[in-house]
């Protein structure tokens, strides 16, 4: 399959089972609102050392949110309930309730709750304050300028991380702005997150270590510095490689971003120097659970 200049190559991405949450967070002005969320989801771009996947989903208007004031929604990833409560509770506690002007409030009703609002009303040390809105409950937890609004409680689901796909070309300028074109594209898309910096991954990884207790370890076989002392996968004209990792709140949403990424990757400027091959992190279905064909998502 060709799509432009780019060879679309048979191959699937690898994806496994997470659970997932929303919450909203608000603030007095966009910016505030955006640096509670842009802290609340830094250094979460792998279970693997993070403990959690997250990343801002969209930025909210006045009348989006609960409170009417501008906000961003977030989306939170973890392996477990158990995981996805502790880094929820760890998150908001750190970099929410710390945030001037911030409020927090539930973006899912659905599946077993999660502990929120009642975990981090401890905080007030006897001075917290429940109430009751329409069938919700919420804390009122007093900080030094106001109070600080949590919902007690917040919805969890199933949900699939890990969906991916790499950018193969001939230099690196070139590879970077496909990446970044893919990214945009794929914002678009509700009910995803691509939690690397900037949604992109340089530093792609296999499974497994020659040293021991390492889980993963680069993907040499895609590094181009390594052609010639390993087995690799790419062709002699690829000088640069780009990942870019996507978390859905199901399979049709990391289906319809990885689609959607992937032509805006292919989709190149004038000038600029063509996506040789679009591949994918396949395990062998080691991995996971959920197999993205990338032929069949462009069909």
């Amino acid at each position: 399959m060709i799509l432009g200049d780019t060879e679309i190559e048979d191959t699937f991405a690898e994806a496994f089972g997470m659970r997932a949450t929303r919450v909203l967070v608000t603030a007095d002005t966009a910016r505030w609102a955006r640096i509670a969320g842009e802290t609340a989801t830094g250094f979460a771009t792998s279970v693997i050392a993070c403990g959690a996947e997250a990343g801002i989903e969209r930025e909210l208007g006045a009348d989006e949110t609960p409170d009417g004031r501008p906000g961003v929604a977030l989306l939170f990833f973890a392996v477990s309930r158990d995981a996805l409560a502790k880094a929820l509770r760890d998150r908001v506690g750190q970099c929410v309730l710390t945030c001037p002007g911030a409020a927090c409030y539930a973006g899912l009703d659905e599946g077993e709750p999660l502990p929120l609002g009642r975990t981090l009303c401890y905080f007030g040390d006897g001075h917290q304050r429940a109430k009751r809105l329409d069938g919700r409950r919420f804390w009122r937890i007093p900080v030094m300028d106001g109070e600080f609004l949590c919902e007690d409680t917040v919805g969890q689901r199933k949900a699939v991380g890990g969906g991916n796909f790499l950018i193969l070309g001939v230099e690196g300028r070139s590879v970077l702005a496909a990446a970044e074109r893919a990214v945009d594209a794929m914002r678009a898309v509700p009910g995803v997150i691509m939690p690397f910096p900037g949604g992109i991954v340089r530093s792609g990884s296999k499974i497994g270590s020659r040293y021991k207790g390492l889980v993963a370890s680069t993907n040499d076989a895609y590094c181009p510095t390594l052609k010639g002392v390993v087995a690799t996968a790419l062709p002699d004209e690829v000088d640069a490689v780009l990942e870019i990792v996507v978390d859905g709140l199901d399979e049709a949403a990391v289906r319809a971003a990885m689609a959607a990424g992937i032509r805006a990757a292919c989709a190149r400027a004038p000038g600029e120097a063509p996506v040789v091959r679009i591949s994918a992190g396949n395990y062998g279905g080691k991995l996971g659970a959920f197999q993205f064909h990338l032929r069949e998502l462009l069909r």
